[in-house]
């Protein structure tokens, strides 16, 4: 059996992060990753995939976006790059092709049982991040079998469909991303939507990045929510990285030729049910949006003028209640629908009745078991490149208290 004060799962920008604060403060640990560094980065994204977050925030301990285009956005083989640099700069103990299969608890600390061998540890960071496992509703195995159904965990480009019509369902950052992508390939999309956050690309001349960062927003702790529950509920960002910085949202999409639809209800077959809440849905977005601009116009003072076309809301027409996929000719669904974790070798008391790690900031109930990377975990921005970092210097902090009391280092 193999021994290290730390242990930490996962090899992307949350464990890496945390190797490098671990590192600086002579802890000895082990990063274990199932495949290698940035993995999900290289196998679990689609071809034209970019970040939504600008290159200059790209930022981590000790590591920043050095290229020659700050204001652009990485592709994926430059995420991994990035990455593979970053372990390189601070030799980061990474253990690729290494699967956990379980994480249980000791007298001592924990015992990690893995393909390749036991390790014994007094501390688990869990950094397997927010992405995990595709959510598909349950309503799907109601359709048809000719119906080709996708995530974006496996979709790649169009080619991977077949010919013929698109719904593509749920209108977050990906779910814009892929039904203009699709539309653009010549097949007929449909975009069921239900919550999400609208925003520009760019705003008084700056992306809107910028000005949630200079003003505050993406720093907004935890602790300091009214709701923290709901706050980590939000929808992700309506953003798309694209290298002529366009504003992909409801409007757009419709300008291209998306159908905008509610939200699905269910499935009977060929039949899809429809909710009528899109001129709802619509209009909560357009007050989220109008209470983030008026921040900004609050700070920016003389810097560029506001953009009223932003501003101007989406007026949906009337989805149908029943979308008959045969006559509508809609041959494949792609769930955009967001991600769940899956923690089934986790046997450590800190797991609630929705399967998610119950923690404070990262902190676990169970002594010495932490969890880095997870939305709003100390931070709005803590599932982002930017956001990791700051989280990770804080919990090492914790980390290295918490071995110190057991005469692991120098307290």
């Amino acid at each position: 059996m193999q021994h290290s004060d730390a242990v930490i799962i996962g090899a992307g920008q949350a464990g890496l992060a945390m190797s490098h604060c671990l590192g600086r403060r002579g802890i000895d640990h082990v990063v274990l990753d199932r495949g290698r560094v940035g993995e999900r980065w290289r196998s679990e994204r689609w071809d034209s995939l970019r970040l939504l977050t600008p290159n200059w925030m790209s930022r981590l301990p000790g590591w920043s976006y050095r290229g020659p285009d700050p204001d652009g956005y990485m592709t994926m083989p430059e995420v991994v790059r990035y990455l593979e640099d970053y372990a390189r700069s601070s030799a980061a103990p990474v253990e690729t092709g290494t699967v956990v299969r379980v994480v249980e608890r000791t007298p001592d600390g924990y015992r990690v049982e893995t393909n390749r061998g036991v390790r014994a540890t007094r501390v688990v960071v869990i950094a397997t991040g927010q992405c995990d496992v595709p959510m598909v509703p349950a309503m799907a195995r109601h359709l048809p079998a000719d119906i080709r159904q996708i995530t974006p965990q496996h979709y790649r480009n169009p080619d991977q469909l077949p010919e013929g019509g698109v719904l593509v369902v749920g209108a977050s950052a990906t779910g814009v991303q892929l039904a203009e992508e699709l539309q653009g390939s010549g097949r007929p999309v449909t975009l069921s939507v239900g919550r999400h956050t609208r925003l520009p690309r760019l705003y008084r001349g700056r992306d809107i990045m910028w000005w949630m960062d200079r003003i505050g927003v993406l720093n907004e702790r935890a602790d300091g929510a009214r709701d923290l529950g709901r706050a980590r509920a939000q929808p992700s960002l309506q953003l798309v990285g694209h290298p002529d910085r366009r504003t992909i949202d409801l409007a757009a999409l419709r300008a291209q030729g998306v159908r905008i639809i509610g939200r699905m209800a269910g499935v009977d077959g060929i039949h899809v049910r429809v909710r009528d809440d899109l001129a709802a849905t619509t209009a909560a977005a357009q007050a989220t949006l109008e209470r983030l601009l008026a921040r900004i116009d609050a700070a920016a003072g003389n810097a560029g003028p506001p953009m009223a076309e932003v501003l101007r809301p989406i007026v949906p027409e009337r989805s149908p209640e029943i979308l008959d996929l045969r006559a509508e000719g809609i041959r494949s669904v792609v769930w955009a629908t967001g991600y769940r974790r899956d923690y089934g070798w986790l046997k450590a008391p800190v797991l609630d009745a929705a399967g998610e790690v119950v923690h404070h900031g990262g902190i676990t109930p169970s002594p010495g078991l932490y969890v880095l990377g997870l939305r709003f975990l100390r931070r709005r921005k803590s599932n982002f490149l930017d956001g990791v970092g700051a989280d990770a210097e804080e919990l090492a902090e914790d980390i290295l208290g918490h071995l110190a009391k057991h005469g692991c280092v120098a307290a």
